[in-house]
C-alpha cells in the first residue's frame, strides 16, 4: 500500500510532517475525530493525489494554540487534486478527473444541502452543523495538507475542472476555488457590493485580498483595503485598490480622504476573532464595530473572518467564549444587514471557475500565490504567521514544479 505524509499540529507555534495512512473508505479513529464518527463508511468518496494544498488563516489559528485543536491534528482544508480511486457508491466522478475540493463537508442530501447551504450540512458532524478537513471540532474528517486525502460524497462535492491540460496550466489560480476565493467572494455578495458599490474590506491577509478581487469582479468604484502590514496594503494597491494603514491614523478620517465623504457602501470583516485596537493589543471585537461605524445606513457587513466558540488564548474570560463587546445599537440605528459564518463554497466555485479558465480574474497574482515543498510547511506556516504578504501552497506531489 502506498504511504502518505501529511502536516500536522504539534503544539502552540509548530508543525510538524509525519507520516499517516493512506486513505480508505472508512473514517477512523485519530486526533480530532468525533467518536461518532469513528468506523464510518465512506463508499461515496474518493481518493484524491493532492495537487496543491494551501496554508489558510484559519489553520494559523489553530497552530497559533487559539483553539482546542489535538496535537498531531492533520491540518489542511483547501485541496485541489487528481481523482486516483473511487469508491462503490462513486458514479460521475472518474479515475484522472482533476477536481477542486470545497472546505465545506457536505452530504449533499439534507435539508440544508439542498437549499445551497453547506456550510452548515447538516449529516456529517454530529456535534454541529457544518464540517471541514483538518479541523477542530469539525468531525474528524483528516486534513489536506497531504500526499492523498479522502473526500466523501465525492460526486456531490467535488468540482470537475473540464480540461486537465488547461487545469494544470491555470492550477495556481484554480487551487484558490477551494476556499479563499469563494469565501472573499461570498463576503462581498452578501455585503452587497455590486456595480458602482464603494467598499472597506478589513484585513489585507489573502481573504481580504480575495475579497477586494471579488469587490472590483462584481463592478465596485472604489475598493479601500485596511490593515496594519505595509507589505499586505502594497499587495492590495497592485491590483487597484485604495489602501489605509490602521496605524495612520483614525478609519473614518482617511476613508474620507479617499472618497469624500466618511463612510462606503459595503464593509467585509476578513480579520476575525484576533482582530488588533489602533493601540496594537488584541480587541476581537474592534474590526466589527468599526465596519459598523463606517458602512452607510441601510447598508450590509459580509463577514467571512472566523470567529469561534472557545478560544483560549482570548484576552479576557467572554471573549475565551466567543462572547464579545459589539455596540450592536449603531447596527440597529443603521438598519445594518450582517450575514455571517461558513462560505458555502458551492454556490460560488463553478461561477469563479469560469471567471479564471476565461481569464477575467488572475486571482492568484492578486493573493501573491507562491509555491513550496511539502516539507516546507513549517517554514511557510512561520513565514506566514510574521506577516508574509504571500499565500503559500504546498505541493505534496510535484505537480506545482513548474510553478
Amino acid at each position: 500500500m502506498a504511504g502518505n505524509r501529511a502536516v500536522a499540529y504539534k503544539g502552540p507555534g509548530e508543525v510538524e510532517v509525519i507520516d499517516i495512512d493512506y486513505p480508505v473508505f472508512e473514517l477512523k479513529d485519530g486526533p480530532g475525530v468525533n467518536p461518532a464518527n469513528v468506523g464510518r463508511k465512506v463508499p461515496h468518496g474518493a481518493i484524491i493525489r493532492t495537487i496543491a494544498t494551501n496554508i489558510c488563516g484559519s489553520d494559523q489559528h489553530m497552530v497559533r494554540g487559539r483553539t482546542t485543536a489535538p496535537v498531531n491534528l492533520v491540518l489542511g482544508h483547501e485541496i485541489t487534486g487528481e481523482v486516483v480511486e473511487v469508491g462503490p457508491g462513486v458514479e460521475f466522478i472518474k479515475v484522472g478527473d482533476i477536481v477542486s475540493v470545497p472546505f465545506n463537508i457536505a452530504c449533499g442530501r439534507c435539508r440544508n444541502c439542498k437549499e445551497r447551504k453547506t456550510g452548515i450540512c447538516l449529516n456529517v458532524n454530529p456535534d454541529r452543523p457544518g464540517s471541514a478537513y483538518g479541523y477542530v471540532d469539525m468531525g474528524g474528517w483528516v486534513g489536506g495538507q497531504a500526499e492523498f486525502v479522502l473526500v466523501p460524497y465525492a460526486d456531490w462535492n467535488l468540482l470537475k475542472f473540464p480540461d486537465r491540460d488547461q487545469a494544470l496550466e491555470k492550477i495556481m489560480d484554480l487551487t484558490m476555488l477551494s476556499d479563499i476565493f469563494p469565501t472573499g467572494f461570498h463576503g462581498a455578495v452578501t455585503a452587497g457590493v455590486g456595480v458602482g458599490s464603494t467598499v472597506y474590506v478589513a484585513g489585507a491577509g489573502p481573504v481580504g485580498l480575495a475579497a477586494a478581487t471579488s469587490a472590483l469582479l462584481l463592478g465596485a468604484a472604489a475598493v479601500i483595503v485596511g490593515d496594519f502590514n505595509d507589505d499586505r496594503l502594497a499587495q492590495a494597491r497592485s491590483f487597484g485598490c485604495e489602501t489605509v494603514n490602521l496605524g495612520a491614523g483614525e478609519l473614518v478620517d482617511q476613508i474620507e480622504q479617499i472618497l469624500g465623504v466618511p463612510e462606503v457602501d459595503c464593509g467585509v470583516d476578513a480579520v476575525g476573532f484576533e482582530a488588533r485596537g489602533h493601540g496594537g493589543g488584541e480587541a476581537p471585537a474592534t474590526v466589527l464595530n468599526s465596519l459598523m461605524d463606517v458602512t452607510a445606513a441601510g447598508g450590509a457587513l459580509g463577514i467571512p473572518g472566523l470567529y469561534v466558540t472557545g478560544d483560549p488564548g482570548g484576552v479576557d474570560e467572554a471573549a475565551q467564549k466567543g462572547s464579545l463587546s459589539l455596540s450592536l445599537g449603531t447596527g440597529w440605528a443603521k438598519s445594518l444587514s450582517f450575514t455571517t459564518g461558513q462560505c458555502p463554497v458551492m454556490k460560488y466555485n463553478y461561477g469563479l471557475m469560469q471567471a479564471i479558465l476565461h481569464d477575467r480574474v488572475h486571482i492568484a497574482k492578486n493573493v501573491n500565490a507562491k509555491a513550496i515543498s511539502l516539507d516546507d510547511a513549517p517554514r511557510g506556516y512561520a513565514e506566514f504567521d510574521a506577516g508574509a504578504a504571500t499565500k503559500y501552497v504546498l505541493n505534496p506531489n510535484g505537480y506545482l514544479d513548474a510553478a
